[in-house]
């Protein structure tokens, strides 16, 4: 692929993820993206590169469960030949995010990075640039980042996905004939 061939955003994910390790800012850049156009031929790559923030997010958290849970989905998702064609190495992916997902599995298991396996040196170059002009360094480890970004979900106004989940309840319920609750549960 050319690099202008590449989405802006994923090279933007890219620089977040290698830069400031905010992973919940890496998931929400790809999620607007791939939500864009669910019918890309990458569509299914977009996903995968959503779930890996999600499960380095919950690692760094320690919340190994869900970890665990979405670093498995994003294996089993990961088609070696799409992500060679996005630039990076999609057989050395499928085996780093299987083998973190084991990992992880352990009693004895410790948070680590997975670097990207990037092997498009202009794709590099353009996320280091990226990286660059946000202000931060290239392969910033991820537990040497602001308590604010490991618990930054606690942060934000999530206003929109509680009316967007009552609506969902509410059209379930309706569609199965019943009644939906209008009343908050206590």
């Amino acid at each position: 692929m050319k690099i202008d061939d590449y989405p802006f955003e994923y090279i933007y994910y890219l620089a977040e993820y290698y830069g400031s390790r905010d992973y919940f800012e890496c998931h929400e850049i790809m999620e607007q993206y791939w939500k864009e156009d669910l019918q890309s031929p990458y569509a299914q790559c977009w996903l995968v590169l959503i779930r890996i923030p999600v499960a380095l997010y919950h690692a760094r958290r320690g919340n190994w469960a869900g970890a665990v849970k979405l670093m498995r989905k994003a294996a089993e998702e990961a088609d070696p030949a799409l992500f060679s064609e996005l630039g990076l190495d999609g057989c050395k992916l499928v085996q780093q995010l299987s083998h973190t997902a084991t990992e992880w599995q352990s009693p004895d298991r410790v948070y680590t990075d997975i670097e990207l396996p990037i092997t498009d040196e202009q794709l590099l170059q353009a996320a280091r640039q990226r990286c660059r002009e946000l202000g931060y360094t290239w392969g910033t480890p991820g537990m040497n980042v602001d308590e604010n970004i490991i618990h930054r979900h606690t942060t934000r106004d999530r206003t929109d996905v509680i009316v967007a989940r009552a609506e969902s309840a509410k059209h379930k319920a309706l569609s199965r004939g019943g009644i939906p609750d209008t009343q908050s549960r206590q």
